[in-house]
């Protein structure tokens, strides 16, 4: 049996003897999860400083230890938010019950039990509460300003839309970019806009 002939079989059996999964040459992506890590290693291992990426697009930046979150770290979500923490074998540990800082992306930060960005009592988005309101006409349909077009019958879901009769999210320029789990297409069609024909 030559090498050529059985690489990809060799490759997955030094997989498999190794926790987490060895990354290909090519492009540091594991074959079994499809996430990727560019940083120092310790023999085959993730250790000392790096960048994983998750396959939805996550990337946790900061210290490995033994192949796990280990020191500082952040995680760096795909609609721009952030969760920075400090990670003991892969946990988060702050003192706070999220046990780290979550800052969402316009910059605001999560305070729990103290939160006064768009609730119930008052409904201003983050950026009227530093700036004040816009005049009559002019009002925000989100924190950025004017909402992003969405098609009929869909749901504006922060990072783009979800379809449910494909169920599907979907970017605003089109593109698939997950499957949606039961609790968020019960959350969107309960909170989020909906795309409407325009009069």
């Amino acid at each position: 049996v030559s090498l050529t002939t059985k690489k990809n079989n060799l490759y997955c059996a030094l997989a498999i003897r190794h926790n987490p999964p060895l990354t290909t040459p090519q492009n540091n992506k594991m074959e079994y999860t499809g996430s990727s890590y560019e940083g120092d290693k310790a023999g085959r291992r993730m250790e000392g400083h790096g960048t994983y990426t998750l396959p939805n697009g996550t990337k946790y930046i900061g210290e490995m230890k033994d192949g796990e979150f280990h020191g500082e770290g952040t995680l760096h979500f795909p609609n721009g938010a952030t969760f920075a923490a400090t990670w003991v074998h892969g946990k988060a540990t702050g003192t706070n019950p999220s046990r780290g800082a979550y800052k969402f992306k316009d910059g605001l930060d999560y305070v729990e039990n103290d939160y006064e960005y768009c609730d119930e009592d008052d409904r201003r988005f983050y950026t009227e509460h530093l700036k004040g309101l816009n005049p009559a006409g002019a009002s925000r349909q989100v924190n950025a300003g004017k909402a992003k077009a969405i098609p009929v019958n869909t749901f504006d879901v922060g990072d783009g839309y979800l379809d449910i009769e494909a169920n599907k999210i979907f970017s605003y320029d089109g593109a698939e970019l997950r499957d949606p789990d039961e609790g968020e297409v019960e959350w969107a069609q309960k909170f989020c806009r909906k795309g409407v024909a325009e009069a």
